[in-house]
């Protein structure tokens, strides 16, 4: 199994886009059959070094994972996010 974690620092980090954003995230489990499955959770924290949203989503293997990082929806949305001036980080391990 693959576990690919997305950290999400967004230029407008009110609580309306951050759930815009959550939203979008969790709507790509339904429609993209190699997404085993999806979690995404809002940062309460405060200190500068805190981003505001993790995305963590479970694959079969790095085949998959690669589907799903060329999938149109995803692609989509990575384009929506970049246009939103967002900072990511990623993480992919197996397990």
């Amino acid at each position: 199994m693959i576990k690919h974690i997305v950290f999400f620092k967004l230029e407008d980090n009110s609580q309306e886009h951050k759930q815009i954003i959550k939203d979008k995230l969790l709507s790509l489990q339904d429609k993209i059959e190699v997404l085993k499955s999806t979690e995404v959770g809002l940062n309460f924290a405060t200190e500068d070094r805190a981003y505001d949203l993790a995305l963590l989503c479970d694959f079969e293997s790095k085949e998959d994972l690669q589907a799903y990082a060329i999938h149109p929806v995803h692609v989509e949305f990575v384009n929506y996010v970049k246009s939103k001036n967002t900072i990511t980080k990623v993480v992919d391990y197996e397990y």
